[in-house]
């Protein structure tokens, strides 16, 4: 049967345990499906993981409470420890108290909830935005959009599958002066970009080592896990640290790097994947650290015609690079100059004696935003998710899943070459298979853990 908006599709019980992933599992709602949010409508959002980044889903969802008539409906973690303060905080905002749920299925349930916007570890992304898409709902989801590059192809083949809105956490996407930047490149500003550098140069120190102990009383920790293997709790793996841990995150390559990836692949006119990767690197410095992930990685990923993407994952003091001494950012070369991308800020540079050009703090520039965040936050792209959520129609998006997708992909694949020491990699693109590899292969998807499971059919 056809699946739109207006169609009626079963309600079915979501059990908490024992779960078998398929649309009729879910509570799929008619009102889910109802005829599409017009410019006065409410629309109620759910926020699932709300301590970092989450919270800041909140505040930003919330904040649209007056001017747009969105509200958040319920506050989901498996950390009972953060409701009092983010639920106090919220209702002031929007002057309506949320309500908390422990359980994200139980939010799916709800057929009052339009969309779900995921803040969770990495590791949650795919599963969280599978289910949430199976039940109906349209899903706002952070950056990388998933934990391995199968997860990312899943995601796809469900948004298309049910119909959904589902936009990834790359901000930049909506940034106006990024949006030029890369405008301009296509325009051919700097002749044709022939390579893009990514920049990741944050120094992190060491966040020590624990033994392993009992989970911290509100805390679940079973749906902590979720999809990823068991492991005993232990508190260098937990809140943050997850990322620097195979079983949850992807090392800073994984984490800040996607913003920047994402930038270098725009710039490139790329919509594929590369078709030869190497990478390496290795945690510097500390000894007293759990880390698992490298704190200093270099990555090189080739395209079929010949271009290239570098990437730099610097977590040491270091310098930055550039005219604008770039330290997280982009640089882009092309046969008539190269562009530096700073933030939200680019300029152009020509000749060998670099001779600054056209760029976004001078004359004929758009908007002079000179300030950066690491982790951009402007409204515009949840501004725009709300705008796509109410047409209906997935092309308004900035960063539909499958431009998430192309982009998560990039440190995905660089990390594999990393974990197997540094190998150089061909991969078929349309198969999305590396070739005669299979211990690589291996590593594009995981072993779950039951009941969470990224189904082969979704």
């Amino acid at each position: 049967m056809k699946d739109n908006r207006r169609s009626f599709i079963k309600k079915t019980a979501l059990g908490t345990t024992g779960i078998t992933l398929g649309a009729s599992t879910f509570a799929l709602s008619a009102k889910s499906y109802s005829s599409i949010k017009g410019a006065n409508d409410r629309i109620n959002m759910s926020v699932v993981g709300v301590r970092g980044q989450g919270y800041g889903h909140l505040k930003r969802w919330a904040g649209m409470a007056k001017e747009k008539n969105v509200y958040v409906r319920t506050i989901c973690d498996v950390d009972e420890n953060l409701f009092s303060e983010r639920v106090n905080e919220i209702r002031k905002i929007q002057g309506e108290k949320p309500g908390t749920e422990i359980d994200m299925r139980k939010v799916f349930e709800d057929p009052d909830i339009d969309a779900v916007s995921f803040a969770t570890p990495n590791h949650w992304h795919a599963l969280g935005t599978i289910w949430a898409v199976q039940a109906g709902k349209d899903v706002y989801v952070e950056k990388p959009c998933s934990h391995n590059v199968w997860e990312g192809r899943q995601m796809i083949e469900a948004a298309r599958k049910y119909n959904r809105i589902v936009q990834v956490g790359f901000q930049n996407r909506s940034i106006p002066n990024v949006m030029k930047a890369m405008q301009e490149l296509k325009n051919g500003i700097i002749g044709d970009v022939y390579m893009a550098k990514g920049l990741c140069y944050k120094p992190r120190g060491s966040f020590g080592r624990s033994e392993n102990s009992l989970p911290p009383k509100g805390l679940h920790y079973d749906m902590w896990l979720g999809p990823a293997q068991w492991r005993p709790y232990n508190e260098k793996r937990g809140h943050y640290n997850w990322h620097w841990h195979w079983n949850t995150g992807n090392g800073d390559t994984g984490n800040q790097g996607p913003h920047q990836f994402d930038i270098a692949r725009w710039g490139l006119g790329k919509d594929e994947h590369p078709v030869r990767i190497q990478s390496s690197g290795g945690y510097y410095k500390y000894t007293d650290c759990s880390q698992e992930t490298p704190n200093t990685q270099s990555s090189v990923l080739e395209y079929a015609d010949g271009k290239i993407l570098q990437f730099e994952t610097r977590g040491l003091d270091t310098n930055g690079e550039g005219n604008f001494g770039v330290k997280i950012g982009n640089i882009f070369y092309g046969t008539e100059g190269w562009m530096e991308v700073n933030g939200s800020k680019w300029r152009v540079f020509r000749g060998k004696n670099g001779e600054p050009g056209e760029g976004s703090d001078v004359e004929g520039g758009e908007d002079k935003v000179v300030g950066y965040l690491a982790a951009p936050g402007g409204g515009g792209h949840y501004a725009n998710f709300i705008a796509a959520l109410r047409s209906g129609n997935k092309a308004d998006l900035t960063c539909d899943i499958y431009e998430g997708f192309l982009s998560s992909a990039l440190p995905h694949l660089a990390n594999i070459s990393y974990r197997l020491g540094g190998a150089s990699l061909d991969f078929n693109p349309i198969a999305e298979k590396f070739i005669n590899n299979e211990g690589a292969n291996d590593m594009l998807t995981r072993e779950y853990r039951e009941p969470y499971i990224v189904p082969d059919k979704v």
